[in-house]
């Protein structure tokens, strides 16, 4: 009796979280989760190290010491930016400028006299673009200024973590064109220390993960808009 009591009472054998596959595909499962976990790993860490590069150029981006171009393009987001443009202009180091992506209410003398630029130089050598929407808008504005010109070498002036997006967007739509980089270099990010300051350290994190949007963008060329508010207002109304 006590022997029949022994085996009936015998520990069931272990259930797999695969019962009922056959041997052969649990082990493909297996193999599936194993090289997918690394996967995953593996991008982690590519995506991390992008990040960590990306931050080192933004925190040690300078403008040239002496810049030189045909024309200048400086995309709006802020005045300090446009007073730099503005200033690159007086001292030559373009022909024209142009400010992309102003919004519609915004006049050029209000903009004069935020830059306290001289009214001559708005007169005779400024233009101000109200088309663009976005990154993509400025991108393709400011090319459209560029070809009817005929520029060939153009100093673009942004905030340095918004550079290397400025310059794939114009790039991507102008390969021909030399664009050079001057950047206006947030005060936040000027040192390595900027990873101890949440402000800065969000900035990093959110201009990364559009960085990281427009290059796949661009590589596929799957959801790219319009950008310019004349071809957003002519699809929303239709045919």
């Amino acid at each position: 009796m006590g022997q029949m009591t022994s085996k009936m009472i015998r520990p069931l054998p272990r259930r797999s979280r695969f019962r009922g596959e056959p041997p052969a595909r649990r082990s493909l499962l297996r193999r599936v989760l194993r090289w997918g976990g690394f996967a995953s790993i593996l991008v982690a860490a590519i995506v991390f190290g992008g990040f960590l590069r990306f931050a080192d150029s933004i925190s040690t981006m300078r403008p040239p010491a002496k810049p030189k171009a045909d024309a200048i393009v400086v995309l709006t987001g802020g005045y300090q930016r446009i007073d730099q443009a503005v200033d690159l202009l007086r001292d030559g180091a373009g022909k024209r400028l142009l400010i992309s992506g102003a919004h519609p209410s915004t006049t050029p003398n209000q903009i004069r006299k935020m830059t306290q630029g001289p009214a001559e130089l708005f007169s005779c050598c400024i233009d101000i673009g109200y088309d663009a929407l976005d990154t993509i808008g400025n991108a393709r504005e400011a090319v459209n200024w560029i070809h009817s010109r005929g520029y060939k070498t153009v100093l673009v002036v942004t905030n340095n973590y918004h550079m290397p997006r400025s310059l794939s967007e114009l790039r991507y739509v102008d390969p021909e064109t030399e664009f050079i980089a001057y950047p206006v270099v947030n005060s936040d990010l000027k040192t390595k220390n900027w990873f101890s300051d949440p402000n800065a350290m969000r900035v990093m994190l959110a201009e990364y993960g559009k960085v990281l949007l427009a290059s796949a963008r661009n590589l596929t060329g799957f959801g790219r808009h319009a950008g310019l508010r004349s071809e957003t207002t002519t699809a929303e109304k239709g045919p």
